[in-house]
């Protein structure tokens, strides 16, 4: 055992003991929550330990892994908890026992923390808590902030959710000076958040530098649909170049040419694209005669976009596929980042994010607006929903009254909302109705039950929708005159009440 991993595993171990044996003489006594002992030893072999607490009044315990069972988490008044665990070494664990806005830290500890040198694969399959040692490939970075990566040895791939620098700070990745296709040594904790394996804020041991490097693309935007050429400039210290296109890939990328010396080039080529949007990740590799080293880079190319209804959209697949959709903006769940839901004559479907934060705000777009937006079709919690979408156009419906809306011109292209009081219904298929507001009365010509609406489509919005006499009818459409009378032509339902 390295003694720079007792001294700090001891520390906690008496400054815990003496936190547990506090009185009410002592500052850190709590008089809403008080434990019997905030430090609790597990055996090794498993087992349980129990503490008191007295408190206040109802309190709970949060913090707990999942390895951890405790046992209750919650209560009022003076009890006691059970921490249990399964036969296991070198683990820890923080908890908070709140009551009353106040709270006490328990630390649980099973055995010495001890760092054990593993493959991805043994971390994959070890305990949570515990801390490894691997080496590892960096095979791509998702935060250069707090050093978020990928490490990957072969036998499988982690994640680092933190990585600190080398006076131990959080925040200054960059110091490092880590990149795509190093080699790198780390210790940290393992933990699981929801499938994926972390290892958390872990510690550089050594660092061995790439021989090969991809410095840049010849064009950072992806591709056009048509396919075309790309080139990759490297730099290497190695012998040779080797490049690596994934099976998935090589049906529509290939290389062309290549070029040798200290800064090579590899032109890439890509064919026409009918499907959505693709990309490729390839791998650069040379060797200096005993060890192989990698880089690697993106290739993106887009994809033909599908225009298509609400429904069909719901029903297709995840995918990186790109979709048009068109509808009548019914809720926004937040403006800054362009979270709502865009309703058509088919359905109604979420769409998460509408370009960058702020875009969308800055539109002024509201409900009862009508937008055309591109995206790919997401999911979360089994809930279809558009991802990565950008708004391709947009039509600003202008909210009238009966009265403002008689005195607007005819066939200016402008849409309106417009709402009154259903007195009568001329045509029930199609939507042939009648409203007022008491002084002034508007004959709406074909009321569809949503954006879009063609064919067969264009009928029953009165069935639909129980539209009825009496009935307070809102609906979206532009102004004409036939034959004198004022008209909402082939309108669009928006609600009713």
């Amino acid at each position: 055992m390295k003694l720079r991993y007792f001294i700090p595993s001891l520390m906690a171990v008496v400054a815990a003991m003496f936190t547990g044996c506090s009185d009410k003489n002592d500052p850190t006594y709590l008089s809403e929550i008080r434990v019997s002992q905030s430090y609790v030893a597990l055996n090794t072999s498993g087992g349980s330990t129990s503490i008191d607490v007295t408190a206040s009044g109802s309190w709970t315990v949060t913090g707990a892994p999942e390895w951890l069972t405790v046992s209750p988490a919650s209560g009022t008044g003076n009890g006691s908890i059970t921490f249990s665990a399964d036969a296991a070494e070198g683990r820890s664990a923080e908890l908070l026992i709140t009551c009353d806005g106040v709270s006490q830290r328990v630390n649980v500890i099973q055995g010495i923390a001890q760092v054990s040198t593993a493959t991805c694969a043994e971390v994959i399959a070890g305990p949570d808590s515990k801390t490894y040692r691997v080496t590892g490939v960096v095979t791509s970075i998702a935060n250069t902030t707090y050093g978020n990566w990928y490490l990957n040895d072969g036998t499988g791939e982690v994640y680092i959710y933190g990585t600190l620098d080398k006076k131990g700070a959080e925040k200054n990745f960059e110091s490092l000076g880590l990149e795509v296709g190093d080699e790198v040594t780390i210790e940290g904790p393992k933990t699981t958040y929801g499938t994926t394996v972390e290892l958390v804020n872990v510690t550089v041991v050594k660092i061995n530098k790439s021989l090969i490097k991809c410095d840049s693309l010849s064009t950072a935007e992806p591709l056009a649909v048509e396919g075309g050429e790309i080139l990759a400039y490297l730099t290497c210290k190695g012998t040779g170049v080797a490049v690596e296109i994934p099976e998935d890939a090589k049906s529509w990328l290939g290389v062309v040419s290549s070029t040798v010396g200290a800064n090579p080039t590899v032109t890439f080529r890509a064919a026409k694209n009918e499907g959505g949007d693709r990309e490729a990740t390839v791998v650069f590799k040379t060797t200096d005669g005993s060890k192989e080293y990698s880089a690697q880079t993106t290739i993106k190319q887009k994809g033909a976009i599908i225009q298509c209804s609400i429904a069909d959209f719901l029903a297709a697949p995840v995918s990186n596929f790109q979709y048009r959709l068109s509808g009548i903006i019914t809720k926004i769940d937040n403006a800054d980042n362009g979270n709502l839901y865009i309703k058509d004559y088919s359905g109604e479907v979420y769409v998460y994010g509408i370009g960058a934060k702020g875009a969308f705000k800055s539109s002024g777009l509201v409900e009862g607006d009508v937008v055309t937006l591109v995206g790919k079709r997401g999911e979360y919690k089994g809930t279809a929903q558009m991802t990565n979408a950008q708004t391709e156009s947009y039509i600003k419906v202008q909210e009238k009254t009966i009265s403002e809306f008689l005195a607007e011109p005819d066939d200016t292209g402008a849409y309106y909302k417009v709402s009154g009081t259903v007195d009568e219904i001329a045509n029930d298929t199609y939507g042939n109705i009648y409203i007022t507001d008491g002084t002034n009365r508007l004959y709406i010509y074909g009321c569809y039950p949503g954006w879009g609406a063609t064919g067969d489509a264009r009928k029953g919005a009165v069935a639909t929708y129980g539209i009825t006499v009496g009935t307070t009818l809102t609906v979206i459409g532009p102004k004409t005159t036939y034959n004198g009378t004022t008209q909402v032509k082939n309108a669009v339902y928006f609600s009713s009440k």
